[in-house]
């Protein structure tokens, strides 16, 4: 009786150990599924500003975990991957720019990732002279880049389904910022600026237009040559009805900041002879009207300038003699001449010769 007495407390003591250890196993699988899902796993604190993560398109899986690994915000990078294959995530990546926020967890980052819900690029547009420049400032605000951006906006033929061409073009940006996709690719792009360029020329800007006689491409035009000219927005309107005087006596626009474009420096401070021989479509002391697109991306306050331009009868204009940025007009070519000679005297008082 002791022996069965004995042997039966030996059995039940190993049915409480095991079960013990089988609690434990489970209490420790239950941590670790845990962990994997709601354990803090991001940790951005120590990063200067905002973290973000940002995914290729066509990329891998494998891609994204290099990724994270260089981003150095994922305290346990193997719980990630165990949960991302467990959440089919490796079937489902999406390209874009994402934001890491401190504290999330692997569950949420996760389904953010394969929700494809991105951050939105704030991305601004410039003021730029030559489309050279403004396309590398897009090319680093979104994953587009140079080439694919370049060859769209001198392709002539794709260009022509919106009303431009590869000289035009420039028109269709209207300095700004925009709400956007970082992935957005080159052709989306465009097709995003077609979209605001339509939005911008609504119905009082195409009614003005129409009461000036003269396109919105020219506007554009016209108004970045004004742009070229002053800062001064009081000014502006001014300048504009001098143009605009000028193309309607059939004259030569003789704009100085053409002759710069012509030549590619805008350094030149003085526009002396040699200056005037290029043998470009856009030296208005050479060829009559507007030049072939745009010699920058004009502000919005210039667009509405020129279609608000202030009529009068000055034909000529030159910059004040005191460098202050502003102009002295003039309807008589005499009165002109005196005005360039007082500002030509301040030039060589200072000593610009170039």
């Amino acid at each position: 009786m002791a022996k069965t007495k004995a042997r039966r407390n030996k059995v039940g003591n190993v049915s409480i150990i095991l079960g013990t250890i089988g609690v434990l196993v489970v209490l420790t699988v239950a941590y670790v599924g845990y962990k994997r899902f709601y354990q803090p796993n991001v940790h951005t604190e120590q990063q200067q500003g905002q973290k973000f993560l940002y995914i290729h398109t066509g990329a891998k899986f494998e891609q994204v975990i290099s990724a994270l690994e260089q981003c150095n915000c994922i305290s346990d990078l193997k719980s990630f991957e165990w949960l991302a294959v467990k959440m089919d995530y490796p079937s489902h990546v999406k390209p874009g720019k994402y934001q890491l926020k401190n504290g999330m967890n692997n569950r949420e980052l996760l389904k953010m990732l394969r929700a494809g819900r991105q951050a939105p690029v704030k991305l601004v547009v410039r003021n730029r002279r030559f489309k050279r420049d403004l396309i590398q400032d897009i090319a680093k605000q979104l994953e587009a880049d140079t080439t694919s951006l370049t060859k769209l906006l001198n392709d002539d033929l794709f260009l022509s389904n919106y009303g431009f061409n590869a000289k035009t073009v420039p028109a269709i940006f209207i300095p700004n910022t925009y709400e956007i996709y970082w992935n957005t690719s080159a052709k989306q792009f465009v097709e995003r600026m077609a979209k605001e360029y339509k939005l911008f020329w609504n119905e009082n800007r195409m009614k003005r237009c129409a009461k000036i006689g003269m396109g919105q491409v020219e506007v554009s035009i016209l108004a970045s040559i004004i742009e070229e000219e002053t800062q001064k927005n009081d000014e502006k309107r001014v300048i504009a009805g001098v143009y605009i005087n000028r193309l309607n006596k059939d004259m030569l626009l003789q704009a100085d900041p053409t002759v710069r474009y012509a030549w590619g420096d805008f350094s030149i401070k003085r526009i002396l002879g040699k200056y005037l021989t290029v043998n470009s479509p856009y030296n208005t002391y050479k060829y009559k009207g507007l030049p072939p697109g745009p010699i920058c991306i004009p502000s919005i306050s210039t667009i509405d300038a020129v279609l608000n331009y202030q009529k009068h009868n000055y034909i000529y204009f030159c910059a004040k003699e005191d460098f202050s940025g502003y102009h002295n007009f003039a309807q008589t070519q005499e009165q002109h001449l005196r005005n360039a000679h007082i500002y030509q005297q301040a030039l060589n008082r200072a000593g610009i010769m170039k």
